[in-house]
């Protein structure tokens, strides 16, 4: 196996596992031989195939998404951002997002554009929360990104009728089907050549699943020693909903069912009883997430664009409550998503300390990793797997250079995300995607976005076109000539 070493990098960001933290090391040595690190540290003097001068960068530890919807989400650019139900809590689940879900013949093509994204902001782990397709693992294989397939199940489909009000079509026997095909793809997945595929186990949502269906998945996922994903607390009207149903907030209901513990992470987990939005003080959903060992997976930008956020980010990491991060949404950039997770819990804490930069990176990294089970991602440190990023310290943006983490997350973004490598491998070389065919992908994406726009109509409630639905900013208007004013000639 090829030995590469990068020498005397100006900053790594390297884990201490003595002090549970990254730490940054100045004028670092960092070595991988085949797809795990060898060392990391001063001098180092083992044999090297390959060098590489680290003057001028930074060795990042490869960031971990854990929640992304890359097989639809691409598609919503330039639909949703704008978009929410004032009936039914701000949210878009309900009555916009099914209206504009791309056909699933695209899924593959919007996975690509999602994965060129990610890459290109230093993901190497992704959790991808699709439904179950011909080829995924294969696609996902080839664009060299580590990922975990959580091919989704439920026992409703969720619809509404008036814009007020959400209605639930249940068939059970076909949840039940949809879960034994999961398991299907899980464990083909861990099998999967490439050795850096494998799966996790997905119910839905919490108010359209039975809870047999929730209590087989995290069994299942607890026999295979894998996470469990579930959405729940992520909305007003779920948490309506399950307390209408129960008489139990979300959190207590996962309680009772016994599947509130390790295995499993929580999709959201933002409407707890004392969110401010709610009012349901005889609970304590927090001291009991706390407790259970259970992880949040936090998704800012997509709340933050309905004015909703996690009720903060600073209290869950303080409480020991187990955070990662995910995109969610579009675009598939960490590092934006890590500003905002810092800037929407200062904002609802009315108080700079509600989320520090600290506190985010180590949830796009190795609360991440912990939440996924795969303790061998998300850290630079000897033994683990070789995924990380090289960051341009000259870049423009990142300059003046006092503080290189600050600088990227609140400054420069992915721009001076350099190269990329996964399980030792380059996919991101001088800021480019390696693996994909990005323009071939978008093609197919804008052709399917364009067909789900022009059949809005037949899967809105009320009949509303695109327009009517998602207004440009801007009135378009035609173009017309305009007289030149005829210069006088001396």
């Amino acid at each position: 196996m090829q030995t590469t070493v990068i020498r005397n990098a100006d900053y790594v960001i390297a884990w201490d596992a003595a002090a549970g933290s990254h730490a940054y090391l100045q004028g670092a040595d960092v070595a991988f031989r085949g797809n795990e690190f060898v060392f990391v540290g001063k001098g180092y003097a083992g044999p090297a195939d390959k060098e590489i001068a680290g003057a001028g960068l930074m060795v990042m530890p490869g960031l971990v998404n854990i929640h992304s919807h890359p097989s639809s989400e691409p598609g919503n650019k330039g639909l949703l951002e704008e978009l929410g139900s004032p009936g039914l809590g701000q949210s878009s689940l309900y009555e916009f997002m099914p209206v504009f879900r791309l056909d699933p013949a695209a899924a593959r093509a919007a996975t690509l554009v999602a994965m060129s994204e990610l890459l290109k902001s230093g993901v190497t782990t992704i959790a991808d929360l699709s439904g179950a397709r011909e080829g995924w693992a294969d696609d996902m294989a080839s664009t060299g990104i580590r990922a975990v397939l959580c091919p989704m199940y439920r026992s409703a489909a969720w619809t509404t009728k008036d814009g007020h009000s959400v209605e639930y079509q249940w068939d059970v026997e076909a949840g039940k089907q949809a879960m034994r095909r999961a398991l299907d793809v899980v464990d083909a997945a861990a099998k999967h050549p490439s050795g850096r595929i494998s799966g996790m186990l997905g119910p839905s949502q919490i108010d359209t699943c039975t809870p047999e269906l929730i209590q087989d998945s995290y069994a299942a996922a607890e026999e295979r020693g894998i996470a469990v994903q579930l959405h729940a607390a992520q909305s007003v009207v779920e948490f309506n909903e399950i307390t209408r149903r129960h008489g139990k907030t979300p959190i207590e209901w996962l309680h009772s069912l016994g599947v509130l513990g390790p295995q499993m992470i929580i999709g959201h987990g933002i409407f707890l009883n004392d969110h401010p939005w709610l009012h349901w003080p005889h609970a304590d959903d927090f001291g009991m997430l706390r407790e259970s060992g259970a992880s949040v997976a936090h998704c800012p930008t997509v709340f933050s664009r309905r004015g909703i956020a996690l009720h903060w980010v600073h209290r869950y990491v303080e409480a020991g409550i187990n955070l990662g991060l995910g995109t969610d949404t579009f675009p598939h950039n960490m590092i934006d998503e890590m500003r905002m997770a810092c800037l929407a819990a200062r904002i609802l804490k009315g108080d700079f300390k509600g989320a520090s930069t600290q506190e985010v990176f180590t949830a796009a990294t190795v609360g991440g990793a912990t939440a996924l089970k795969k303790p061998d991602v998300g850290r630079v440190a000897i033994g683990a797997k070789a995924d990380f990023s090289l960051v341009d310290l000259s870049h423009p943006y990142m300059q003046p250079l006092r503080e290189p983490l600050r600088s990227l997350i609140y400054s420069t973004s992915d721009r001076a995300v350099k190269d990329v490598y996964v399980d030792g491998q380059k996919v991101v070389s001088d800021g480019k995607v390696l693996t994909i065919d990005v323009e071939a992908a978008i093609d197919t994406l804008r052709e399917a976005q364009a067909k789900t726009i022009a059949t809005v109509s037949e899967r809105d409630w009320a009949h509303r076109q695109v327009e009517d639905m998602s207004p440009m900013v801007f009135p378009v208007k035609s173009a017309v000539s305009t007289p030149q004013p005829v210069s006088k000639s001396a």
